[in-house]
């Protein structure tokens, strides 16, 4: 994909905006991003951020983080470091303090009460599974609880001891009452509070009731004042019950729900459930794997702010499901680090190359550009009698077309001289382990008089050089949709045995001793990298493969 082949970023939610603010409608626009605390973000959660930051941006209103943390028995303060981190580092940055549904506990369950006396919520004492028998099906209509009748008062004496703890959990819960004959099934009756006598990370063990999503979410959008309350296309059956709340409940604000629909990315598992079970079951090496769609994994493999907000704005924002090609993500990070990595040599399969003709005690010092197009400054790069180049740059036999080294063939040592082959020592298997080459001394940055060299490749000296560990990322999947599994089969059984490919023993050029996980590098014909940010250290660099030079997908 060219840059003239980039599809034009279209964003429904824009032209809403514009109109509501020249409308007056709102002096100021106000998003929210609220993840739950259970889990690390992934790619999807990207889009999101993207959207609500930049919509707020865009428009010189607000966007708040809120924690949506209703849940305290699947929730952590490690993924809420996690999540603030990612968020600051797509490079976004939340108006006010980081926010919580926790925050607004007391003023959600005030409310309860004001449903309870106006005759619109009821204390049920139906377990969860006989909840779900009488709520009934897309097809049949629910059937009323036999405790919707209870009285206000009675309804008021029993939520407040459901607060005071006296119920085991899951032995009552708090409804509201709306239609359990309702088509939409959110409208039946749907669950306000249960019991959860569970410790809260932000609250303690203040509560042993917690409200539900539906009912925290909207109320939480009225409190902070929030304008566009934007979510993906699976809440657009919530928002009916969003409503009803809204107008049953004396809030502050009367915020709108719009739904987009989310980012599907083929050769990509978004399910919180299932990158759990990955890394619970060791198929990857934690949450930030470099395999991982979580935001930490496309960290650590080398993906920048830049690129990911590039990416989601290639894709736009509409109604419509659809799944995004992978390939368009990488475009994004390889337009974005061919533009600003710097270049570098590293072999990752050494062949040494012992230059006969070239001074045994001479180093001659090279000066490379850091980039072909940017002023980033030069690198130097010793030149010796003994270098390394890449054992698949020599073939005794090559095929046609072949444009490297083979047996009394030239080849361009970039940014150096041209050489040529003139013997292979082999071990006792026949294995080629050294080359034995001359070289023209008067090809230092101008080709040879009376013939042509067509090839050109990449080298280290052995001396200078620097050993390393490379590690070849590639998609985590071989199935374009890994969820939808074979018959009898799994989306493990498409995880892709070649995601991972280690080698150690590599030879990286001198000025790779210097790198910082901040630095991105195209090793030249190999792919850009970055420092391993969890596993590399002085002395032990492990580089990490962001992505190909080129898309080379089977």
């Amino acid at each position: 994909m060219s840059k003239s082949e980039t599809p034009a970023a279209t964003n429904f939610l824009r032209p809403i905006v514009q109109a509501d603010l020249e409308s007056g409608k709102h002096a100021k626009v106000i998003t929210r991003f609220p993840p739950e605390p259970n889990g690390y973000l992934h790619i999807g959660h990207a889009k999101s951020i993207c959207l609500n930051f930049g919509l707020a941006k865009e428009f010189g209103g607000d966007c708040h983080l809120r924690f949506d943390d209703t849940n305290p028995a699947k929730e952590d303060q490690e993924y809420i470091d996690a999540i603030k981190q990612d968020v600051q580092w797509l490079g976004f940055q939340w108006a006010g303090d980081v926010r919580f549904a926790s925050n607004y506990f007391d003023q959600l369950h005030d409310w309860a009460v004001a449903l309870i006396k106006s005759g619109d919520a009821y204390v049920c004492d139906l377990s969860p599974e006989e909840s779900r028998a009488y709520r009934g099906s897309l097809t049949e209509p629910g059937r009323n609880s036999p405790f919707r009748d209870r009285s206000v008062e009675e309804n008021l004496d029993l939520f407040a001891r459901m607060k005071a703890g006296e119920f085991a959990d899951g032995a009552r819960s708090l409804r509201a009452k709306i239609d359990m004959a309702a088509p939409n099934i959110n409208l039946r009756d749907p669950i306000l509070y249960r019991i959860r006598h569970a410790h809260h990370h932000q609250t303690g063990d203040k509560w042993c009731i917690y409200p539900s999503y539906d009912f925290t979410h909207g109320q939480s959008d009225a409190i902070e004042g929030i304008t566009h309350s934007v979510c993906t296309l699976e809440f657009e059956d919530h928002r009916p019950l969003y409503e009803w709340f809204l107008a049953h409940l004396p809030v502050p604000a009367q915020p709108r729900q719009y739904e987009f629909a989310r980012l599907n990315l083929n050769y990509t598992i978004t399910s919180k459930r299932k990158l759990k079970q990955l890394v619970d079951e060791g198929h990857v090496n934690g949450w930030d794997d470099p395999r991982m769609s979580t935001l930490v994994g496309y960290r650590r493999r080398g993906y920048t702010p830049a690129s990911m907000r590039n990416f989601c704005d290639m894709i736009g924002v509409n109604r419509a499901g659809g799944v995004v090609d992978i390939g368009m993500l990488e475009f994004a990070i390889r337009e974005d680090l061919d533009a600003n990595a710097a270049r570098a040599m590293c072999v990752l399969k050494p062949l040494k190359v012992v230059i006969t003709n070239y001074p045994e005690d001479e180093v001659q010092l090279l000066s490379l550009a850091r980039h072909p197009k940017q002023d980033m400054g030069t690198r130097e790069l010793p030149f010796a009698r003994e270098i390394y180049i890449d054992a698949g740059d020599y073939e005794e036999n090559p095929p046609k077309g072949y444009k490297r080294l083979e047996p009394g063939g030239e080849v361009r040592l970039r940014g150096s001289y041209v050489i040529r082959a003139d013997e292979a020592i082999k071990d006792a298997e026949g294995n080629v382990i050294e080359l034995r080459c001359s070289y023209d001394p008067e090809t230092l940055g101008k080709n040879p008089e009376g013939r042509k060299v067509k090839g050109v490749v990449h080298w280290v000296p052995a001396a200078a050089s620097v050993e390393c560990e490379v590690r070849l990322y590639d998609r985590l999947f071989r199935s374009a949709n890994p969820e939808k599994a074979d018959e009898g089969g799994s989306f493990l059984d498409n995880i892709n045995p070649e995601s991972l490919v280690v080698l150690k023993g590599c030879r990286a050029e001198p000025s790779l001793a210097n790198a910082t996980v901040d630095d991105r590098f195209q090793f030249e014909r190999e792919g850009y990298f970055c420092l391993d940010s969890k596993d590399s250290k002085p002395g032990a660099l492990v580089f990490n493969r962001t992505v190909t030079l080129r898309d080379s997908w089977g």
